[in-house]
Parts: structure tokens; sequence; C-alpha cells
């Protein structure tokens, strides 16, 4: 079989298009290459995180993989038949992100209707990832809604530097993918949990209040928690979400510790009357391009990064889609290939 040759430095060029080809490759049981992996960044090629993937990816589906390593600008992968049932442990051995080993691990595992237990030690809630509580949340409501089914249990929360989270995820096997048409947010319920370590209870605190205060006076009604758990690092995040029946929109934040405040962009969130966030738009396409159907979402903005999975996507399982103008942001389609057609 002939390999599908992706360029790793195509669109917004990062990690995602590892993430996303590699997920395809074991679903659709069809071999990679990618080149130029991560060209443009400031370091280069794999990182801890991918590895870790890759080193999963091998024991759940038997594939088989270049000799690469952290730096390692190129991949080719041959996937092989999903296993069954595994209980496996890994360990990133840095802050590396959870979320985005798992982002590989439930479509590819659940897809192909398969089960997998799992012991992940890495970075919980770490920089330029979803924390896992966005995770256990908003990406949780979304596969749910396409018939992906995941459990997530919180062992311990790893920050940066040191990382040492723990989680244990549980992962059902698909019968079907559906396809989700999501129009635009409706309610003003929104839920505010925050998480902290090593970090004084009343400077957390009037943080939270100001970002309450901001939301009150947008005309949002909050349900609020905020729980302390002990970690490695000092460490604390947030997420605000949002969910009804036609919209899922959530927003993450690390707690800065230089600036003594949370890098949390609450404008983009108060005014996003859209269907998803900008980040769940690029999670949704894998699942949506295997959908049995039309999805359809609105989305604020057209990121960098939803066009390079769109890309990357269609050109693995050759679905198509389109991108619509909308008044206030734009309307993306995405024909699925159909869940049958995988075996």
């Amino acid at each position: 079989m002939d390999l599908i040759e992706i360029d790793g430095s195509f669109g917004e060029g990062g990690g995602q298009i590892v993430r996303t080809a590699v997920t395809l490759s074991c679903i659709l049981n069809k071999p990679i290459k990618i080149k130029n992996i991560r060209k443009g960044r400031k370091n280069p090629g794999l990182k801890p995180q991918h590895i870790s993937i890759l080193k999963i990816l091998k024991k759940v589906c038997g594939a088989n993989i270049d000799d690469v390593k952290i730096g390692s600008t190129d991949l080719q992968f041959f996937p092989n038949e999903m296993k069954r049932g595994l209980n496996l442990t890994e360990d990133v051995e840095t802050a590396g992100s959870i979320s985005l080993i798992i982002q590989v691990l439930i479509p590819a595992v659940a897809i192909c209707k398969k089960s997998l237990k799992i012991r992940i030690t890495g970075g919980t809630n770490v920089l330029w990832s979803p924390t896992i509580d966005y995770t256990q949340i908003i990406l949780k409501e979304l596969y749910a809604r396409m018939g992906i089914k995941f459990l997530i249990k919180m062992v311990k929360r790893g920050y940066y530097s040191k990382g040492g989270g723990i989680i244990d995820l549980e992962v059902f096997p698909s019968e079907r993918i559906y396809p989700i048409n999501l129009n635009s947010r409706h309610t003003k319920n929104i839920k505010l949990f925050c998480s902290f370590s090593k970090i004084p209870l009343d400077l957390i605190n009037r943080q939270i209040k100001d970002i309450q205060e901001k939301l009150l006076a947008n005309g949002f009604k909050i349900q609020s928690q905020l729980k302390e758990e002990t970690s490695l690092d000092s460490g604390s995040s947030i997420l605000i979400s949002s969910i009804d029946r036609d919209s899922i929109i959530g927003v993450d934040s690390l707690f800065n510790k230089k600036t003594k405040k949370f890098d949390i962009n609450l404008d983009k969130f108060i005014q996003n009357n859209s269907s998803v966030d900008e980040n769940l738009a690029d999670m949704l396409v894998l699942p949506a391009c295997l959908a049995d159907g039309l999805t359809v979402f609105q989305v604020k903005k057209i990121s960098t990064h939803l066009e390079t999975n769109l890309y990357i996507s269609s050109k693995i399982t050759g679905c198509r889609y389109g991108i619509g103008k909308l008044i206030d942001g734009f309307e993306v389609r995405i024909e699925g290939i159909s869940y049958s057609c995988i075996k």
C-alpha cells in the first residue's frame, strides 16, 4: 500500500498535524509519511508528548514506526490492527501534555470499536494545550454526542515544570459515529471550575471574584467550584464552560505566577454566540470526517489550526468540507465518509 505523504510544515505547521495524521492512519489502516514536522518552530521536530503517543500506538495497534527521537522531523507510520482490551501504563517523564496524548488515543481506540484502560503520568495543566478539565468537560460532551465515550479519573494534578500529574483513562468502543448540527449559543448559564495548589487562597479568590464580576455584568449566571488539589509544583487553572442543546463552548487558562493573574480571554468567551469555541472546532473535525452524514457547526473565527486540520483530514479520509461566511462568524460543513466503511 502506498504511503500518504503529508507536509508537516503546512498551515500552522504544529504538532496537531502529527496527532491528526497518526490517529486517522490507525483508524483507516493507511500508512503515512510526514515530513518537515514542526519545521518553523523554535525547537522543530517531535516533542516528548509525540514520542509518548507513538510508543503507546505501538502497543495498542502494533504500529511499525521509524526509529524516531525527540527532534526528528520525518516520520513513517505503518498501522496494524487495533488490539482489544489493553491495560497500560505510560510515563511521559516530563510535564508533557496528557490532554494532547489522549486526543489521539480516545478516537483511535473508540472508533476502531475497541476498549482501553491506561494510566498516564505527565502534565495535566500545562501551557499550549487544553487542560485536563477542558478535556473532561468540553471534549467529553462533544464526543458523547458523536458516539465516542470515555472516562477520566484525576489521580494527581501536574503543572509545569515538574509535571507528575496522573490520570486513569478508560475508552469504550463506539458503535457508530454520529454527525452533529450545532447552531448558536442560547444559554446564559455557565460553570466555573478552578483548581489550585501551593498558591495562597486569598490570591486565587481575588482573581475569581474579578472574573465573576465581569461575567455577571454581561448577564451570565454562574455556578462556581474552587478546589485545592496537591501537586508537585505550584499552579492553578480555571475552566469556564457553557453548554446547551445547540452549543458547546469553553475557555480555560493557567495562573500566571509572574503577573499573579489568570491569562484568560474573557471577552472572547463573552462575545462568542457561535456553537463551539475556537479550540473545540479543531477537535471536532476528526470525528466529523468519519461520521455517517453531514456535520454543521458555527465558529467565530476560522483559525489556521482549523484550516490545517480540515486539509489534513480531507487528504487522508477523502471527506468533503465547506466554509461559509455568516454575519457574525463562519459556518463549517463536513460530509463524513461514513463509519460503515471503517473495518
